[in-house]
């Protein structure tokens, strides 16, 4: 998501979840009951001010950051990201300015500890085209996606070379890229289908020892045939799945 970000003209809200940092995705997935209570949703008419503030490379990773990896300080965040301390306090207390992050409790009363008001931030992809700062918002956190994914394919090969992963996760990470002709409803229904399946699978592991943090990016993003200006059509998919090797198929795990 990015991509995952789906923009049909279905009126569904689709939840971005800010993780910009690895491990985890931006994740875009259906609005569903349970989400209620730990969303912030956002409305480019009343949230213009709030929309502008998040409108930063490093305020998304920050939030990313908290979100993933729980409450932190700004000289810890500082480490995390490359950046000053009075940096990263600066864009901290902008995020906490709009209720993005709030005070945690501190460790030793020394230095402020942040932490995330809510663990997903949620907003409708067509009133996001009625605004020209929604727009940006949401390109900005499209380019934060696919700078996390360069991040995460790093980062997971890194930990593979050193022994961090072990074996087993050798098989089952990889990427998917297909082409695939699905109508509005059909790609609605493949995105609800994931999501379930992910919730699912995720309280299942959830304790497990053996468990690690998955960084998923999901995209499903409609192409109007030879609409594209020269030079921007994009290249046909290669249409190989690096994963886990079918049981009963021809394709190779990469």
């Amino acid at each position: 998501m990015f991509l995952p970000c789906r923009t049909t003209e279905i009126p569904k809200e689709i939840l971005q979840k800010l993780f910009c940092e690895v491990p985890g995705p931006l994740y875009a997935h259906a609005v569903t009951d349970d989400h209620e209570h730990r969303r912030r949703v956002l409305d480019p008419r009343q949230d213009a001010a709030a929309l502008k503030a998040l409108t930063h490379p490093l305020r998304i990773r920050l939030l990313g950051l908290l979100r993933m990896e729980g409450p932190a300080t700004s000289s810890e965040l500082a480490v995390r990201t490359g950046e000053s301390s009075a940096s990263t306090s600066y864009h901290l207390r902008v995020l906490a300015k709009y209720a993005f992050i709030a005070e945690a409790e501190h460790r030793d009363g020394r230095e402020r500890r942040w932490k995330s008001v809510h663990e997903v931030t949620s907003w409708s992809n067509a009133a996001m085209a009625g605004s020209q700062e929604a727009r940006a918002f949401v390109d900005v956190a499209r380019r934060a996606q696919l700078d996390h994914l360069e991040r995460s394919l790093a980062r997971h090969q890194e930990d593979l070379d050193t022994g961090r992963l072990g074996t087993e996760w050798l098989e089952p990470s990889g990427f998917t890229d297909l082409g695939v002709r699905l109508t509005p409803e059909s790609l609605t229904e493949l995105w609800e289908t994931f999501e379930r399946i992910v919730s699912e699978l995720a309280a299942r592991d959830e304790g497990d020892p053996r468990a690690e943090q998955v960084a998923l990016f999901t995209g499903g993003l409609a192409l109007a045939s030879g609409a594209g200006a020269a030079g921007t059509e994009p290249d046909a998919s290669t249409g190989t799945t690096a994963g886990p090797a079918k049981k009963s198929g021809t394709e190779d795990a990469s």
